[in-house]
């Protein structure tokens, strides 16, 4: 009986790095490499028209880097395996991963039979980290689990929240920055990072997740 196949997607911005996973997973009999993408939203594309089992997924990376991807991905296949490939090991990029629904975290610099390993593991539905990171892992959910964090939803800076307050009185990118002093680009960065930070994909959902979590008062929404 032939055993069926891992059906892997590789979305990575550096050509010779994504020309060499495919190569190694071309290898292998259990697996196959279904395409590749050079940024997060090719490979959102292409996850949402192939229907991948284990998606090998960069974070830096250029129109969406790999945590939104990540986090919209598992939103629209739920079934998908995300497993974060990156040259990054903080903290910071562990916990946004994870919260973006990602199955795997694995270093770049890993042996080759461990990033195999790897898509096997979460295609069998568990979850692969590195065992120095999952340690930092273990210790942020036991301090969240002991109350000692606040709410993510509350760690937005004031200036976040009065760009939120301009938002729901239905101001422009443009307005906004003429009356907080910025320029339209930085405002519009900046409210891609209060997406990011909320988990909405726009404007109205911003709102509506702001106001539940009492970021802003349904006033300021008039």
């Amino acid at each position: 009986m032939v055993r069926e196949q891992i059906r892997v997607l590789v979305v990575d911005d550096h050509a010779i790095f994504r020309d060499g996973l495919c190569a190694l997973i071309k290898e292998q009999e259990d697996m196959l490499a279904l395409d590749a993408a050079a940024d997060g939203l090719e490979g959102l594309e292409k996850a949402l028209e192939l229907d991948p089992d284990v998606v090998l997924m960069d974070i830096n990376m250029p129109c969406m880097d790999g945590v939104e991807a990540t986090r919209r991905m598992t939103l629209a296949r739920p079934e998908a395996r995300v497993i974060i490939l990156t040259i990054y090991g903080d903290d910071d990029h562990v916990f946004q991963a994870i919260r973006a629904g990602a199955s795997g975290y694995v270093l770049k610099d890993a042996r080759s039979q461990d990033l195999l390993e790897a898509i096997r593991v979460v295609h069998r539905g568990d979850v692969i980290i590195e065992p120095y990171i999952a340690s930092r892992v273990l210790r942020e959910f036991r301090r969240l689990s002991e109350g000692e964090s606040k709410d993510q939803f509350v760690e937005l800076a004031s200036q976040e929240r009065a760009i939120l307050e301009l938002v729901g009185q239905g101001k422009t990118n443009r307005e906004i920055g003429n009356e907080l002093y910025m320029a339209e680009q930085t405002v519009k960065n900046k409210l891609s990072l209060i997406y990011q930070k909320l988990k909405v994909n726009n404007r109205a959902e911003a709102m509506r997740r702001a106001m539940q979590e009492g970021i802003i008062s349904d006033r300021a929404a008039g």
